[in-house]
């Protein structure tokens, strides 16, 4: 039995691998090599890996030593037993009007005596951490509050109690912060969620919220999430980041925002296009700054970011169903309503639906400078994305017809990216022209020249026209934008 398969202990007929190493091994002592015989197995491998760039050795998690590793466990088992005696102690409807020093106060009275009680102590600087973690457990939202307060940090996900990746300066970084258990994530995720009328449990495993400061808030809990809970929090920037700290951060150059203020002066109606974490929303903000402040702009969002500087501004967000599955309003619903205020430009947050129809035709019908993001990797992935969304959202139109439609609503597709090494850059502003038969005919006015890459991962590259002369650079004469010519004329870096 089995005999067909059995591998023979002599007289076996070698594989075509194997003799094709044999072959290579004859082929390389006829050329005088080495006498030695040498492994098969190694001069393959040798041959492969000659041809193969060094892997970075895997960055090691942050685990304590041993000592400190026992001294966090026992300073998390006292701050649970420690806040337990809080809850039976404070009186917490008075915490609404008590202010932080008589909070912070009677926190360290109480901790200290039950840190009395219980015969443990604590040297000072242990004891300042216990309290302020205390605090934060009372008043924020515990382990994270640290991370919220740090200015550095982008974004925060947790993967469960033990494993919380922050964001700083474009890359993903492994902290030290964890949470007790499950339950405990789980405390701080539903006093997140119960502060804005929403919650999260097995029959309604996830949820957007949005904190008190205006970050972003998702989580996902079990049995969706099978590790441990979920949370992603995008932070809220409290300053918004203009056109000079883009240019100062190389986002682009002085020549590419001197030609996006004459755009949007001009009105004309643009698409901010890029991936997750590219910077769309910045940049959507910073491109705001050249509206004029006499123009009555709308802006409609699923969770409120935009920070528009101007006077006259009216602010809509979006409202997902309530426990039964009613009152929901969409951004569809807020775009319709929003046509009969009388906006003169209305930016949506992010288009990603069946609001796309209407917010094409609100660019098509007297809302000129209308601006707006999408999720694409490139302007015309942009466009086609648009034609996709079309057909999702159930309209039944010749695709010539949906090409046209877009060709004559919109005028400019700025391509935000983040690279590899975490930098965030406008890669590309292409203008549409028009059709051309079946097809929209679009100009590449700017890119982004990526060179080559530096030993430590670092992009090297440099902005260029692209030598072609913008198609509004008459409409941007008579608005009072005329452009000097050397902006679209290449150049090379510095």
């Amino acid at each position: 039995m089995f005999s067909k398969y059995k591998k023979s202990a002599s007289g076996k007929a070698p594989s075509s691998a194997s003799a094709a190493i044999h072959k290579l091994q004859t082929a390389r002592s006829s050329a005088g090599g080495s006498s030695a015989p040498a492994s098969p197995v190694s001069a393959a491998t040798s041959e492969v890996r000659s041809f193969r760039k060094p892997q970075p050795t895997k960055a090691a998690a942050p685990v304590a030593a041993d000592k400190d590793k026992k001294r966090k466990e026992r300073l998390q088992e006292i701050k649970l037993q420690v806040h337990k005696a809080l809850l039976e102690n404070l009186n917490l409807a008075a915490l609404e009007t008590a202010t932080e020093n008589d909070l912070k106060t009677e926190i360290s009275a109480i901790s200290g005596e039950t840190l009395e009680e219980l015969g443990m102590v604590l040297n000072r600087e242990e004891r300042l951490a216990l309290n302020q973690d205390l605090y934060d457990e009372v008043t924020g939202l515990g382990p994270l509050e640290t991370l919220l307060k740090d200015d550095s940090v982008n974004d925060i996900l947790v993967n469960g109690p033990q494993q919380i990746f922050v964001e700083r300066a474009g890359k993903l970084q492994l902290t030290d912060v964890t949470f007790k258990d499950e339950k405990h994530l789980l405390r701080i995720i539903d006093k997140i969620v119960s502060a804005v009328g929403r919650r999260v449990d097995e029959s309604n495993p996830y949820v957007d919220a949005r904190l008190s400061d205006g970050s972003r808030f998702n989580a996902m809990v079990g049995p969706i999430a099978i590790d441990g809970s979920l949370v992603s929090i995008r932070k809220f920037k409290k300053e918004k980041l203009a056109i000079d700290d883009l240019v100062k951060f190389g986002a682009f150059t002085e020549e590419m925002a001197a030609y996006l203020q004459a755009a949007v002066a001009t009105r004309l109606n643009v698409i901010v296009s890029g991936g997750t974490g590219s910077g769309k929303t910045t940049t959507l903000n910073a491109l705001s700054s050249f509206i004029d402040d006499s123009e009555r702009i709308l802006t409609i969002e699923d969770t409120a970011e935009l920070q528009l500087q101007q006077t006259h501004v009216g602010r809509m967000e979006s409202r997902p169903p309530n426990v039964e599955g009613k009152g929901a309003v969409t951004q569809r619903d807020c775009l319709r309503n929003a046509l009969r205020m009388r906006p003169d430009r209305i930016i949506v947050g992010e288009t990603r639906g069946e609001e796309v129809i209407d917010m094409l035709q609100a660019m098509n019908t007297g809302h000129d400078g209308s601006m707006t993001t999408i999720h694409a990797n490139s302007a015309r992935d942009g466009v086609s994305r648009l034609e996709n969304m079309i057909a999702m959202a159930g309209i039944e139109m010749p695709i010539k017809a949906v090409r046209s439609q877009i060709a004559s609503a919109v005028n400019l597709i700025v391509q935000a990216s983040r690279l590899q090494d975490g930098s965030r850059r406008i890669v590309s502003i292409t203008e549409i022209t028009g059709m051309e038969g079946d097809v929209i005919s679009m100009q590449e006015i700017f890119r982004y020249q990526r060179v080559g890459l530096t030993p430590d991962n670092k992009i090297i590259g440099h902005f260029t026209a692209t030598g072609v002369r913008s198609h509004f650079s008459e409409r941007f004469r008579l608005w009072g934008y005329d452009l000097p010519p050397q902006i679209f004329e290449p150049y090379a870096a510095e």
